[in-house]
């Protein structure tokens, strides 16, 4: 199921520079990270779903290079983001 309008806009307003950025990399790691976790709830229930887990191992691979872009440029923000969202470090 993907992102309700409302849950999206949550994120880019928490993530975000302001209420219309949904481009800067920290609101699409948080975009993905969301998007992630509803897939992993998902693959916990239909385990042979091979269409679904391609497309979770995609977007992991997206946010893992956005991930080391942020980290690249500015390792402060990425420890904040980091903690924000719960990810591991693992880059």
């Amino acid at each position: 199921m993907p992102l309700t309008k409302e849950r999206k806009a949550e994120i880019i307003a928490e993530f975000g520079k302001d209420a219309n950025d949904s481009g800067s990399a920290e609101v699409q790691v948080a975009l993905f990270t969301e998007r992630i976790r509803e897939l992993t709830e998902h693959l916990k229930v239909h385990s042979k779903d091979h269409h679904t887990r391609r497309g979770l191992l995609m977007l992991v691979g997206k946010r893992r290079r956005l991930l080391t872009y942020i980290k690249r440029n500015d390792v402060i923000k990425y420890r904040k983001l980091i903690a924000q969202l719960g990810i591991r470090d693992n880059i």
